[in-house]
């Protein structure tokens, strides 16, 4: 039983391999992601006796490389949680990355775990994209209301519900036909200081630009 724990940072890991009662096959030394030096860690890897499993944690997007390169060649890999190996052995895992104990500790949650370690496929790398453009998407969402919030307390000085002079739905791509209106007309005397017809014939304007149904005078 050779429990290979890969602590994961961007273009390195820190390797450490235990067996059971602390035995210590291997003392944590680092690689980088390499061709060279990953077909090094795998042939290593082939050579031991035992069954081996490589137990890494959930790194943002660092350890798939490693994880795709070590299953390709037929090494059995699992990625787990990173709140789990955290939450393992007294909640001792340190944030600094490349940290030795932390690849020791990896490689112990995989001896304790072992028989429930489940294999990585690349589907998980999937089910993570979908999240982390889910996320994205969300905080766009945030961003977007956020804008256009400040947006209207702004105009609110300068030019009070503007954005309520047009009832037409937002464009596909989300855009609102009052945020152009304000680009043009940002003061209410823009509008109150000119003529009826100067005013007219500056908004036929720009409703001609924008490709937007003009408003009726009176």
């Amino acid at each position: 039983m050779n429990a290979v724990g890969i602590d994961v940072s961007k273009g390195k890991s820190m390797i450490a391999i235990m067996r059971p009662f602390g035995e210590v096959v291997a003392s944590p030394y680092e690689i980088t992601h390499t061709e060279r030096e990953l077909k090094e860690l795998t042939r290593f890897l082939k050579s031991l006796s035992g069954e081996t499993k490589v137990i890494m944690e959930y790194t943002g997007k660092y350890y798939q490389p490693i994880a795709r390169y070590l299953r390709k060649a037929g090494i059995f890999v699992s990625v787990v949680n990173a709140i789990l190996v955290h939450d393992y052995g007294g909640n001792s895992l340190r944030r600094v990355k490349t940290d030795k104990k932390d690849a020791i500790k990896i490689a112990n949650y995989g001896i304790d775990r072992w028989v429930d370690l489940t294999e990585y496929t690349p589907e998980e790398d999937i089910r993570q994209m979908l999240k982390t453009l889910n996320r994205q998407y969300n905080q766009y969402i945030k961003v977007k209301v956020m804008f256009k919030n400040n947006l209207i307390a702004l105009l609110d000085q300068t030019f009070p519900d503007v954005n309520r002079l047009f009832n037409s739905p937002a464009r596909k791509d989300g855009h609102e036909k009052w945020i152009d209106f304000a680009a043009a007309f940002w003061h209410c005397k823009c509008v109150s200081n000119a003529s009826e017809s100067a005013f007219m014939e500056r908004y036929a304007k720009w409703c001609k630009k924008h490709r937007s149904v003009q408003l009726q005078p009176g």
